[in-house]
């Protein structure tokens, strides 16, 4: 892995904790990724305002088995092929749901599914993700009758409930933020050039979609997010608060809803935290992405607080090494 070997220096190299010049961006906002249902595909989006869980809408919806535990590619490699659909102007900052507003649903061999956005659902309880356990709303007897048939097994399609629940973010990590269905923090910020850098070693190239990241940035060297401490996104305050460890949903083709054992086989032997964390323990996890928190999500509602594609951003502050990078 001669090319791998060439990425060494930027990967372990200095950030030197120095700040860019605030006139000086180090990226640009390429693409913003929403993924209303967890593990099921993602929308791209010219723009997404940012609320006190993450982006709005962003990670919504959860599908959940008999039992009200969460599915994912991690078991159920077919999420990949469901597509879903929001009105365009959802994402505007002050748009609100009508009668007729829905979630558009479809997957390979099934007929869409609308779930409406603006009606009121029963509360299921006992549903769980990962350590958390609560209430959600239920989306209703059609909605779990599609994902049934979809899946082969009995399956419910639920709504996180904002007005009663809480899930907090890592306190190890980022005390004081929240999230809906996301695994761990609001927002997952990569770049291209890291995508980039990692095809050069494939034989058979990935989309970005395998690492399923809100905000996927362009025109910096490969992995420099890996040292993003503090960064400013059209005035909104970003922190770099750990660096993202990939489980198997990578090595699911999203085009075919199977797993592979690329692209995590030749990440790790330039990715992995023996390579580009040497002095910590989980020596054969690989890394690709930051896990960021927004500053201006904890306070009270305010107005302009959207990201859009094509914002500059600047960053303020960097960890010295990936190895000194929290993870």
């Amino acid at each position: 892995m001669e090319k791998a070997a060439s990425f060494l220096s930027s990967l372990l190299g200095g950030g030197g904790g120095d700040a860019v010049p605030a006139g000086d961006p180090a990226a640009t906002v390429a693409s913003i990724l929403i993924y209303p249902i967890k593990s099921c595909r993602g929308v791209s989006v010219p723009q997404a305002p940012v609320t006190s869980f993450g982006f709005k809408w962003d990670r919504q919806w959860l599908v959940v088995n008999a039992k009200g535990r969460a599915c994912t590619q991690r078991v159920e490699p077919k999420m990949a092929l469901v597509e879903v659909e929001l009105p365009p102007e959802a994402f505007d900052e002050d748009w609100q749901p009508t009668p007729d507003s829905c979630l558009v649903i479809r997957a390979p061999g099934m007929d869409p599914l609308k779930v409406p956005l603006a009606v009121e659902r029963a509360t299921l309880d006992d549903v769980s993700l990962w350590e958390w356990s609560g209430s959600a709303y239920d989306e209703g007897t059609e909605a779990a009758e599609w994902f049934s048939a979809y899946f082969g097994k009995p399956t419910r399609l639920v709504r996180f409930k904002e007005e009663t629940e809480i899930r907090p973010t890592n306190p190890d990590y980022a005390q004081g933020y929240k999230i809906t269905f996301t695994d761990c923090f609001p927002f997952l910020i990569a770049s291209q050039g890291s995508l980039d850098a990692l095809n050069e070693l494939l034989k058979e190239p990935v989309t970005i979609n395998r690492f399923r990241p809100n905000i996927l940035v362009d025109g910096c060297h490969p992995y420099s997010e890996d040292l993003w401490k503090t960064l400013k996104i059209n005035k909104l305050t970003f922190e770099g608060v750990k660096l993202c460890d990939r489980c198997k949903v990578p090595t699911v083709d999203p085009e075919r809803g199977t797993f592979g054992t690329e692209p995590t086989e030749t990440m790790l032997t330039f990715r992995s935290g023996e390579v580009i964390r040497p002095s910590h323990k989980n020596k054969q996890k690989v890394y690709f992405g930051q896990n960021l928190v927004c500053k201006e999500s904890v306070s009270a509602k305010g107005k302009g607080r959207i990201i859009k594609v094509g914002d500059p951003v600047y960053v303020l502050q960097t960890y010295p090494s990936s190895n000194e990078a929290p993870a």
